[in-house]
């Protein structure tokens, strides 16, 4: 077993086959609003002779891109989709069904939502994986806004209850009864739940 620390073991001699990148940017807007810009390329470093069209070496087999425009909530307020490279001249006609995810709320159960809403022959495989980044970008973008105004730290330096943070139970670093959770939640801080 190796631990995050261990180094990489030697490799045999291996040629690519295949190159997945997948980039999210989170972006304030001068309206307050967060804009996430999400990039998916599948990369063929050697060319392919598809059905549909034929690749050259180095060029993309997909390259999809999504805008989701989410509130302070993480409501979606606007979404675009973009099919820009893909394997069949068909593939762009699910983009306009990925407007049903606007007004749905990122947060737990909403991979299973949007799979409900465009998931199978409904929308396309790959931009559906790709609202998975993109609402945790989201969310990272929002962190990221609260840690500019001071964050946690402003929660605790106030004298009362500490608010329940939202990382509770979310992973087993902050599961309940966990150091971690302690430290940023105290048991004597914390405010009476509803």
């Amino acid at each position: 077993m190796t631990t995050d620390c261990s180094p990489t073991p030697p490799a045999p001699t291996r040629r690519p086959l295949h190159t997945r990148e997948i980039v999210c940017h989170g972006y304030l807007r001068d309206d307050g609003l967060i804009d996430v810009e999400s990039t998916m390329r599948d990369i063929s470093p050697q060319g392919s002779d598809l059905f549909f069209k034929r690749l050259g070496a180095g060029e993309d087999l997909h390259r999809m891109r999504v805008v989701l425009t989410v509130d302070a909530e993480l409501v979606i307020r606007a979404l675009q989709v973009h099919s820009e490279a893909a394997p069949t001249p068909w593939c762009s006609e699910s983009n306009a069904v990925y407007d049903a995810l606007v007004g749905l709320q990122i947060g737990p159960g909403f991979t299973k939502k949007v799979r409900a809403l465009v998931g199978g022959t409904k929308g396309c495989t790959h931009l559906t994986e790709l609202m998975g980044p993109a609402a945790t970008t989201a969310m990272q973008a929002l962190f990221a806004l609260g840690r500019e105004k001071g964050g946690m730290r402003a929660a605790h330096a106030r004298p009362g209850p500490v608010p329940r943070p939202g990382l509770v139970n979310t992973c087993q670093a902050y599961r309940d009864g966990s150091p971690a959770l302690e430290a940023i939640w105290p048991l004597a801080r914390r405010a009476p739940q509803a």
